[in-house]
């Protein structure tokens, strides 16, 4: 996902949307690698616009309230960057 996010440029914003759930799943896993993908996946799809940022934000504000260490942790990180550096202009 996060590869994806990154690399190809032409995909659309609903491409990533639809991943945001598969991320929420991931979530509650304590193994370090998948948490740090899911957490990888969350603000490369952040980071790609102002739509996408919006709604990476929105999900790191769901996952926060899960409880679970590795969900907090997740989104206390992504939420740090993607409201830290909001994307300007749309990547289309």
């Amino acid at each position: 996902m996060a590869f994806l996010a990154v690399h190809d440029k032409q995909a659309p914003d609903s491409k990533f949307s639809r991943m945001l759930p598969l991320i929420r799943r991931g979530t509650t896993d304590e193994r370090p690698m998948v948490r740090k993908a899911v957490n990888w996946a969350l603000r490369q799809i952040g980071k790609r616009n102002q739509c996408l940022n919006r709604l990476a934000i929105e999900a790191g504000e769901r996952i926060r309230r899960i409880e679970s260490p590795a969900a907090r942790w997740i989104a206390a990180d992504a939420l740090r960057e993607l409201r830290s550096r909001r994307p300007t202009a749309p990547a289309r």
